[in-house]
């Protein structure tokens, strides 16, 4: 039946081609043209086993002639395994479709796409008889380009990851090392897309992943993973940023593996980056004077738009050394890169009230707490957002309630309303308020 069908189709285009014959360059374009028309002919019928003999010959006579020699062919052998018991007969199939995809590769490029898709077919059509190729497979195709893959493989490159590692294939240095790759590509996906269904799905994809990275990703875990590394290539700055990029990912950022990391790669490779996150540690540390050796480090190297948590930070160490003035100079360098956020004035106005015992005003230094609402009001002024006006008016109804009493200011020759400047490193003129 088959034999009579392809008879029948070969007549059928003996005819339909005889008056262009002239146009051939030779017998072997003939038989390319011909097995393109067979094989197209049957494959539009779904009539993949009529298909595969002159698909076949096309394949073999001219295999540039078309992309779709490939996309068709993969679909013809595909259904052709599906059609068959024969375990031979299947492995065939199997090896010839690996084959085809290196043929597409050699002939049309687009190597990560067609590996990962050679991967995918792989798993499918072997299972995880063939776990170990097909996760090599995906693992060189996020290597030729994850940033031209669909989100979909990249998910099944790190399915594959966890299935070849708990298998028994390797340690789970593996999968923390392949979520710190599939991570970044994914990543990369979303700053590239401007188109919201898109974001969705690789949003879901991320989501996916970090389902499949929980059971592997405890700080504790991923320290035992990284500690031993990083004590026998502490130079590796490769290994210093994967270290701390991953621990920083979960949340590890407290642990000793990461300080220790940090600082480091801060040695090896110094940036404004690694010098802000070695003061914002040092700082949780209490360590506040190497708090404040970073962060002018960080400060010198910083591009302008990153300077504003910077200066904050700046100004808490120097409050906490007791270097009052320091501090609310670089409080004002930072309301000078946001001009709209309170929270530097804020800062100041809390930096004045706690400076009251060194103020000698003669009304036990509660000047200061003119100076400090004065600061709390100019917050309000340029910031009117509802979190910063509740906090500055925090700071106003508690420190107003320490204001000198009329009787003390009196005795000194002020009253309400009269300016006055407040002693000592503050030195800022402000207008003199009591209370009864």
């Amino acid at each position: 039946m088959k034999t009579t069908k392809i008879l029948a189709l070969s007549l059928v285009m003996a005819f339909a081609v005889l008056p262009a014959m002239a146009q051939f360059k030779n017998a072997e374009d003939s038989i390319c043209k011909t097995n393109l028309f067979l094989y197209r002919e049957a494959y539009k019928s779904k009539q993949y086993q009529d298909a595969y003999e002159p698909w076949k010959i096309a394949l073999q006579t001219c295999p540039s002639s078309s992309k779709n020699l490939y996309i068709h062919g993969a679909t013809i052998l595909k259904n052709l395994f599906n059609a068959t018991k024969d375990a031979e007969q299947r492995k065939a199939y199997v090896d010839e479709l690996m084959n085809l995809y290196d043929m597409r590769i050699q002939y049309y490029g687009e190597a990560a796409e067609v590996t990962a898709r050679k991967a995918y077919d792989l798993q499918v059509l072997r299972g995880d008889a063939a776990l170990k190729e097909y996760y090599q497979l995906y693992a060189s195709a996020m290597s030729l380009g994850a940033n031209n893959l669909d989100v979909a493989f990249i998910d099944r490159y790190f399915a594959a990851t966890v299935k070849y590692v708990t298998s028994g294939n390797a340690d789970t240095t593996l999968i923390v090392d392949n979520y710190d790759i599939a991570s970044d590509a994914l990543d990369g996906l979303v700053a590239a897309t401007q188109d919201s269904s898109k974001k969705t799905e690789i949003y879901n994809v991320i989501a996916s992943i970090e389902n499949r990275f929980s059971p592997f990703a405890s700080c504790e875990e991923l320290v035992k993973i990284y500690a031993k590394k990083f004590e026998a290539n502490r130079d590796d700055v490769s290994l210093l940023k994967k270290i701390t990029t991953i621990l920083r990912k979960k949340k590890c950022m407290d642990t000793e593996l990461f300080f220790a990391a940090t600082e480091q790669l801060n040695k090896l490779e110094p940036s404004a980056s690694t010098a802000y996150l070695m003061a914002q540690m040092n700082y949780q540390r209490k360590r506040f004077n190497e708090a404040a050796s970073y962060i002018n480090e960080a400060i010198k190297n910083a591009e302008e738009k990153d300077k504003y948590n910077m200066y904050i930070l700046q100004g808490l160490c120097y409050s906490e050394v007791n270097s009052y003035s320091q501090a609310r100079a670089a409080y004002n360098r930072a309301a000078d890169m946001e001009p709209s956020k309170g929270e530097p004035y804020r800062l100041i106005s809390q930096l004045y009230a706690s400076s009251v015992r060194s103020i000698n005003d003669g009304l036990n230094g509660r000047s200061a707490y003119w100076a400090a609402v004065d600061a709390a009001n100019r917050s309000i002024s340029v910031d009117g957002s509802p979190e910063n006006v509740e906090a500055a008016r925090r700071l106003i109804s508690s420190y107003s309630a320490h204001f000198p009493k009329q009787a003390d200011a009196f005795e000194l020759d002020l009253v309400d309303g009269n300016t006055f400047t407040v002693p000592g490193w503050i030195g800022v003129t402000t207008t003199v308020r009591t209370r009864k």
